[in-house]
């Protein structure tokens, strides 16, 4: 994660806290997420080791930490360790609540693409910010990334991921996503909470053996500091 400007801070401290205000007491009707291998959330939650994963799908730094914690839980799901990837939005990435949004589409219409999906963003970020859609309208942008989301569910999908961004569920649950985040006192990407604690660290900067020494730990029954 990189270092934050304060006005980029402020932005985002402002955005999550008008959110909260506004959701209240709002309770979602599931748990926030996307489980690493699919399957229901409550069920990622019940594992032994829990890491969630706050992800801006177009942000480098969510990308650049994502191959060691994939290999990790690749490594670990069999011992007791899950993940779940909440996608959180920044407001200063361009189109990223719209990519989070296909996320979450993925997610509804055939759960074992989501991880295809976001493996997609991160390898293709360029698509979607700056220059490439300086001059493209929103509804042009979402059309290139619906066309994207069929190489993680097929062509034959096209019809169904555009009648789901008209969907407005899609919309609150993408919106869901982002007012959980701020309730974890999350502000950037990437933010890791393992078993309920946001690591202290930099999260881009958790190579495959940091993540491994972590893991191993808690496994054996030690406190992480």
């Amino acid at each position: 994660m990189r270092k934050w400007s304060f006005t980029e801070a402020i932005l985002v401290l402002i955005v999550c806290g008008s959110l909260l205000i506004e959701a209240g007491a709002l309770i979602p009707p599931r748990y926030d997420g996307f489980v690493f291998g699919g399957g229901e959330e409550g069920k990622g939650t019940a594992a032994e080791v829990v890491i969630e994963a706050f992800y801006d799908p177009l942000c480098p730094y969510s990308r650049d930490s994502w191959p060691p914690l994939k290999k990790a839980i690749k490594h670990y799901r069999s011992h007791g360790v899950a993940l779940i990837v909440h996608p959180f939005s920044l407001p200063y990435h361009d189109n990223a609540f719209v990519a989070s949004r296909a996320l979450h589409i993925a997610n509804n219409l055939n759960s074992s693409t989501t991880y295809h999906l976001l493996d997609l963003f991160f390898k293709k970020q360029e698509r979607f910010y700056n220059k490439p859609t300086r001059h493209l309208s929103r509804a042009a942008i979402v059309s290139r990334i619906a066309k994207f989301a069929t190489k993680a569910l097929g062509k034959s999908s096209l019809s169904d991921i555009e009648s789901a961004f008209e969907d407005s569920n899609t919309d609150y649950q993408t919106r869901i996503s982002f007012k959980y985040a701020c309730s974890r006192s999350v502000i950037g990407t990437p933010t890791f909470i393992v078993n309920g604690f946001q690591l202290p660290d930099d999260g881009s900067d958790l190579d495959y053996e940091k993540w491994k020494k972590i893991i191993d730990s808690l496994l054996s029954g030690n406190v992480v500091d």
